[in-house]
């Protein structure tokens, strides 16, 4: 590579060197690709591990204890010694880096979404109940809705967690934006550490702001809850089951 060759030229030191980047335009975008894959693979299966827990925990409390100790369990497990544990089962497989990143955000949702159904006022479910709701279309239609606040940063929580775990599973050749920071670790060459710390920043950053977007669309009565500085109540049942129920007044 030309830049790799000039007569003189110490590039490793500088933080940033851009034809280097320029050079691997391709392989840095599919860094990116893989570490957003790995992410939402983790996130996603996480999920829908955690929400059935979560809504078991929430209908019996005595198995909330438990759960959030095992997943508590799990998440301070170091993530090298999860990879060493399945390497002789999956191999250096994309399951042996998905299993320990996925268990990784169970305690978080677990306890988020449990929280969220928590924070659900008795009176709106009364309410629901006194418009004929049954107990699985009232946990759909409005306990899941008032509770997606909770929900959602409970995502956001081990969305940012799990872009910042990623970059380990490099260590087992996994790739991601890991793969750039080990690269320049091996050659004691700063830019692609630059490159990969940078992008995962504005990764966390961009996923963040885009889950905090989804949930003002996915709760619109919540913006005029603000303003009122009131809690949600019947009319924001209404809201979060329209058109099935009628409206409120």
């Amino acid at each position: 590579m030309v830049w790799a060759t000039l007569l003189g030229e110490d590039i490793g030191p500088k933080w940033l060197y851009w034809p280097w980047v320029s050079d691997h335009v391709d392989e840095i975008r599919s860094r990116l690709g893989e570490h957003v894959e790995l992410t939402l693979l983790a996130v996603g299966f996480g999920l829908l591990i955690a929400l059935p827990l979560a809504l078991l925990s929430a209908r019996y409390r005595r198995l909330y204890g438990p759960t959030i100790a095992v997943t508590g369990v799990l998440y301070t497990i170091p993530s090298l010694a999860l990879f060493a544990l399945l390497l002789p089962v999956t191999g250096l497989s994309r399951a042996t880096a998905v299993i320990p990143l996925t268990g990784y955000t169970l305690l978080i949702l677990v306890r988020n979404i449990v929280t969220g159904l928590d924070a659900v006022p008795p009176e709106v479910k009364e309410a629901a109940d006194g418009m004929g709701y049954s107990p699985a279309r009232r946990l759909l239609r409005v306990e899941l809705p008032l509770a997606l606040p909770a929900i959602v940063t409970g995502i956001r929580i081990a969305m940012v967690t799990t872009i910042g775990l990623v970059t380990v599973t490099a260590l087992i050749g996994q790739g991601g934006l890991g793969a750039l920071l080990l690269d320049g670790l091996n050659r004691d060459f700063r830019t692609p550490l630059t490159v990969g710390v940078v992008l995962s920043l504005a990764l966390a950053v961009v996923a963040d702001l885009l889950l905090v977007l989804l949930l003002r669309v996915a709760t619109p009565w919540r913006r005029g809850a603000r303003r009122r500085r009131a809690e949600p109540s019947i009319e924001a049942v209404a809201a979060a089951t329209a058109p099935i129920a009628p409206k409120a007044r």
